[in-house]
């Protein structure tokens, strides 16, 4: 294999929402090298159904809106970090719209705001219900005509590396369409590598979500934060094929979730019935499906109406036509799957982790925003703050000396017979890290993870086994985390 090394000013891993914002907020003068597993879009970020929540209307208030995500996040979050990432949506509202993101509108021309579970007001901005998509093609329409963005899809991070003063400084990768290793240096690193939701056998995720980030910056020294608050998705369509996520506006606009007899059930568990936070929505569908021995419930839209199902709704009704569901007139089943991680890389409001020269923005990231539990579309206003904030950071902090990296550390390995696969890990943690916890599950996740952590260090180091022993950090660090805490607390439940 060859090697290589090359330098950039910013190195940004990950090319979904955050660090897509974050390379077109830079000062165009800066030269930026935006690495992503696949090609764009990639991640995520184009998978994103219901918007961005920010205060827009006259009946609203930032108050409300600090207060609606306290109280998601079981007062579990950091109120300076709410407060401020709360304050600045309008603003990232704004910038969206001056990338040309096409946000939907109401007839008088003002956009349309929606209502999702845990929201006290309508205050979610969107385009239809495949905002995600409409937000990510827009900015890459904008990063193909930034001659100072240089986009390296098909790369996978290997390490990172410090220089002689414990500064992160560069980054080994894998080229896989060139096939070749590579040592990337730069100023200053920033990890928007998405959540560990591909952990589990049932998720909403794309597959190359499987928390490699965490890993990255933990063995680097970074301090970590609340990863065992996992929230599950409390409806995603139960049925053959990928799984299929159904938007929370569904039950904001006033969908029903039925039991096995066709019965509303919701206000069995909560007075909020439907529009209660998602991790209350999600052990309540886990609890009434226990009860009625089935594996799914049914979320009922049909009184919705037809015209407000095609006009809001045409990702979900496009995608459950094309397994056979038609929305307008069927129930449709759903379950709860994993899919959005609440802790990560411990930052400050600036995206800066607690090594220097190493920043993390994104679902990788914990600001303290989303607390134990996040509020329904605070993750891509997350990321679009957090990407502006991060970019003044870096613009204003330009170093005057670059020093050497220090020596990669060379570990021996031997080639061995012993094969630890991706969907052995995702049922250890589907089974004992999910929605429900006990303690004997968890320390059994906790030593198998462990046992195979120790396994993968004998293995030759193939990019796959690179990417293997990372994956088995997250789990590792995220089985220990759930163990420490004994208590349950938003997304973190423990049965005992």
């Amino acid at each position: 294999m060859q090697t290589g090394l090359t330098h950039t000013e910013v190195l940004i891993i990950g090319a979904g929402l955050a660090g897509t914002t974050l390379a077109l907020s830079l000062p165009s003068s800066m030269r930026i090298t935006l690495l992503s597993t696949a090609a764009a879009p990639c991640g995520a970020s184009p998978m994103a159904l219901g918007g961005l929540a920010a205060v827009l209307s006259a009946e609203d208030s930032l108050e409300q809106h600090i207060a609606d995500t306290l109280e998601a996040g079981a007062q579990h979050s950091d109120p300076n970090a709410v407060r401020g990432i709360v304050y600045a949506a309008p603003q990232a509202v704004d910038w969206l719209l001056q990338q040309q993101v096409p946000l939907d509108r109401s007839d008088d021309g003002q956009l349309h705001l929606t209502r999702e579970g845990g929201h006290s007001q309508r205050r979610i901005v969107h385009a239809a219900d495949a905002s995600g998509q409409a937000i990510m093609q827009a900015l890459l329409h904008q990063l193909a005509h930034a001659p100072n963005i240089l986009p390296r899809p098909h790369c996978q991070a290997l390490a990172l590396r410090r220089n002689e003063q414990g500064q992160v400084a560069g980054v080994d990768i894998y080229d896989k369409q060139a096939g070749r290793y590579q040592t990337i240096l730069a100023d200053h690193v920033v990890l928007a590598t998405g959540g560990l939701g591909s952990l589990y056998s049932h998720s909403t995720n794309p597959s190359s979500a499987l928390g490699e980030g965490v890993a990255l910056a933990w063995r680097v020294g970074a301090q970590l934060r609340d990863l065992e608050f996992i929230q599950f998705h409390p409806t995603c369509l139960h049925a053959q094929g990928t799984t299929f996520l159904l938007t929370e506006a569904l039950r904001g606009e006033g969908g029903y979730l039925l039991d096995a007899h066709g019965h509303r059930f919701m206000a069995n568990y909560d007075q909020r019935a439907e529009l209660a936070p998602r991790d209350i929505v999600s052990r309540s569908i886990a609890a009434q499906m226990r009860h009625d021995d089935t594996h799914h419930v049914w979320l009922d839209v049909r009184h919705l109406g037809a015209d407000t199902l095609q006009q809001h709704f045409p990702k979900a009704l496009e995608e459950g036509l094309r397994r056979g569901l038609d929305l307008r007139c069927d129930w449709i089943p759903v379950a709860p799957a994993a899919h959005y991680s609440c802790g990560g890389i411990q930052t400050d409001l600036s995206g800066r982790s607690t090594v220097p020269g190493l920043y993390a923005i994104g679902e990788v990231a914990c600001t303290g925003l989303h607390g134990a539990n996040r509020l329904a579309s605070n993750s891509l206003l997350e990321c679009v703050v957090m990407g502006r904030t991060a970019a003044q950071t870096i613009a204003a902090n330009v170093p005057t000396k670059r020093l050497p990296l220090v020596p990669a550390d060379k570990k021996s390995a031997v080639n061995t017979k012993t094969k630890i696969t991706l969907s052995a890990l995702q049922a250890v943690t589907q089974e004992h890290l999910g929605l429900l916890r006990n303690r004997a599950g968890l320390q059994e996740a906790l030593q198998t993870v462990q046992e195979w952590r120790q396994q993968i260090n004998t293995i030759s180091k193939t990019p796959e086994n690179h990417a293997m022993s990372l994956q088995l950090d997250t789990a590792w660090l995220l089985a220990q985390a759930a163990l420490a805490r004994p208590l349950s607390l938003g997304a973190h439940f423990r049965l005992n």
